[in-house]
């Protein structure tokens, strides 16, 4: 398991260390699957104030592709643990196998 933290802002380096140890444990369940994480934080400006702490996740794994997921909250802990969660359900959900749809059965006259 790989993660990458970026942040364009230096003051938010701070929450390398958190963004890290979330991200393991988030995807420990795809630990199987080798998947790499790359997660991505900013500070935007809105118009609705306070709300304005962006988290960016992508998981990429083999034979299920990419997933990138963003979240905009009020703050890092909460934008980023909704981030990772949808992104691993996400990811999920692309691994299972698609259900067979049953065609109508045609009754001929």
């Amino acid at each position: 398991m790989s993660v990458i933290f970026e942040s364009r802002q230096p003051w938010l380096e701070q929450l390398r260390g958190l963004a890290l140890r979330r991200t393991r444990q988030a995807t420990r369940p795809l630990d199987w699957l080798a998947p790499r994480a790359r997660v991505r934080v900013s500070h935007v400006q809105g118009a609705m104030s306070g709300i304005d702490k962006r988290c960016e996740v992508q998981l990429t794994a083999e034979g299920a592709g990419t997933v990138v997921v963003t979240s905009i909250t009020r703050d890092w802990g909460s934008a980023l643990q909704s981030a990772l969660s949808r992104a691993v359900r996400a990811l999920l959900r692309k691994l299972q196998p698609v259900p067979h749809r049953r065609s109508a059965i045609a009754h001929r006259c």
